[in-house]
């Protein structure tokens, strides 16, 4: 009795409004929604380390470049930095590079200026990205 005085407001599945005939295809169909396809040009493998500086001060480890891709993953899935870290990481595990991957404060200290004003339909089909991504 006192899941009726709420029942008008609560939250109900409602039936399908059709019926599933082929149900191999409706399947597959699912399975294609998670699917994630990623892949790196080889003008940005070739670019990730950052080149040497002439001037005093210390080397910088990662190129403008390996930035970005972090910070342009990140912004595609909606990301923290410390998330798209830790998904640059297992990715470039996954395609078995031993690229190094930025970490999460060298991402706060030097963000890409370009990236800050794009949305991610913008950066999603930025032609010269590093990246592509299809889901």
């Amino acid at each position: 009795m006192p899941h009726k005085h709420n029942a008008a407001r609560r939250h109900h599945i409602g039936k399908m409004k059709f019926k599933v005939t082929n149900w191999a295809e409706y399947e597959a169909g699912l399975r294609r929604r998670g699917s994630l396809t990623l892949w790196i040009t080889p003008a940005a493998l070739a670019g990730w380390a950052a080149p040497r500086r002439r001037t005093r001060g210390g080397q910088p480890l990662y190129s403008d470049l390996a930035i970005e891709t972090a910070l342009m993953l990140g912004m595609m899935f909606g990301l923290r930095l410390r998330h798209s870290e830790g998904l640059l990481s297992s990715v470039l595990n996954i395609m078995g590079l031993g690229l190094p991957v930025p970490d999460h404060t060298t991402l706060s200290r030097r963000p890409h200026s370009s990236l800050d004003r794009q949305t991610p339909d913008q950066a999603y089909f930025n032609a010269l990205a590093p990246i592509m991504v299809a889901a």
